[in-house]
């Protein structure tokens, strides 16, 4: 009489309480447990599946020139405010002053900076749940038309990572254009993972959609670590990371492009596929107040970037690069200078005779 009386009140009673339902239901149930068993973690995000060679040991993202001083300011550490003030000259492409702001909780961080050509940039990323992380960014640049606006989705579950991004989407023109990137990475084994991502573009209506698939691999053993990215245009991508010592880390990149390989066995108007490689190989070693980077590629650039902290709140940083193929040099001195209210600083300076590191919240990066 109760199933009766419950399926009279709820008419969907039956999408559910059906064998169809009961034996998908035991089906998900009993993969879940065997995935549990397998010991999967979480592998990463597919941006960040050669995180460990091209942002950890390679100074790609870290080298300039010129001169350079960072002035930064904390008032709190939990959360995190700061704002900073960067002075550079002699370098290109950096503009001579720049002001920023950073803002950082359990749920929420933002990110906002101005310069002295009125360029504005901002960043804001919201924690909505455990796993799902929403990140916005804007540049604007009045006068040039170089805006950009991008909006990312970032799923992290137990065994696999997915996101959805999409830059300077609009309808305006009567179609759908913009930039839009799926990926999804997943673990198969404790230590394999496997991923692809898809890219769909269209600069504007009178165009039409063009579409690109990717694959990638990564291995990840107890002190190394294989990284490989094939996409469709015939790119490949594989990086190889070491951890020689305690202090010591060491990275290879290998990147490969097969051009004119659609076009038939004529090649086209030069003559027959081409063929361009670059390999990089760099170390990293951290000494007890400093950092030492320096990389070098099959082209003859040599990079070489040193940190030096000369005090607890004074940073020195030497950076030079030399590219024999095309005759140049660049040296770069940059100083950066962090300060604090007082009770702050005495707050972290107990904690550092304590041996506890600064309780900084996990900001949503």
């Amino acid at each position: 009489m109760s199933s009766i009386m419950t399926a009279e009140s709820n008419p969907l009673a039956f999408l559910t309480e059906n064998p169809i339902s009961a034996a998908l239901g035991s089906l998900h149930a009993s993969f879940r447990e065997r995935r549990q068993a397998l010991g999967l973690k979480n592998p990463g995000t597919v941006e960040n599946i050669s995180r460990e060679v091209l942002k950890d040991v390679f100074l790609t993202n870290h080298t300039f020139s010129g001169m350079r001083a960072d002035l930064m300011k904390s008032f709190s550490v939990n959360p995190v405010f700061q704002i900073s003030h960067a002075f550079t000259m002699g370098a290109q492409g950096i503009p001579p002053y720049t002001f920023s702001a950073v803002f950082g909780n359990e749920k929420t961080f933002m990110q906002a900076s101005v310069d002295n050509d009125g360029h504005v940039s901002g960043r804001f990323n919201y924690r909505w749940f455990p796993g799902v992380i929403s990140k916005t960014n804007v540049q604007l640049a009045p006068g040039q038309g170089q805006s950009v606006f991008s909006s990312d989705i970032d799923y992290t579950g137990d065994d696999f990572s997915a996101s959805i991004k999409a830059f300077n989407p609009s309808i305006l023109d009567g179609a759908l254009s913009g930039i839009f990137i799926g990926s999804y990475l997943q673990a198969i084994t404790p230590r394999l993972s496997l991923g692809l991502e898809s890219v769909w573009q269209r600069p504007s209506a009178s165009h039409g959609p063009e579409t690109a698939m990717s694959y990638v691999a990564r291995y990840a053993a107890e002190d190394w670590i294989a990284s490989m990215q094939l996409q469709s245009t015939g790119a490949l991508q594989t990086t190889f990371y070491k951890k020689i010592a305690e202090r010591v880390e060491a990275g290879v990149d290998c990147q490969l492009t097969f051009g004119g390989m659609a076009r038939g066995s004529g090649g086209g108007m030069m003559g027959g596929p081409r063929r361009d490689g670059v390999t990089t190989i760099g170390a990293k070693y951290d000494f007890r107040n400093s950092t030492f980077r320096a990389q070098l590629n099959s082209q003859g650039q040599l990079s070489c970037l040193l940190e030096k902290r000369v005090a607890p709140a004074v940073t020195l940083t030497f950076s030079g690069d030399m590219d024999h193929s095309k005759n140049s040099a660049k040296l770069g001195l940059g100083v950066s200078v962090e300060a604090a209210p007082e009770d702050l600083m005495e707050m972290q300076e107990r904690a550092a005779a304590a041996g506890e590191p600064p309780r900084t919240p996990s900001m949503p990066f």
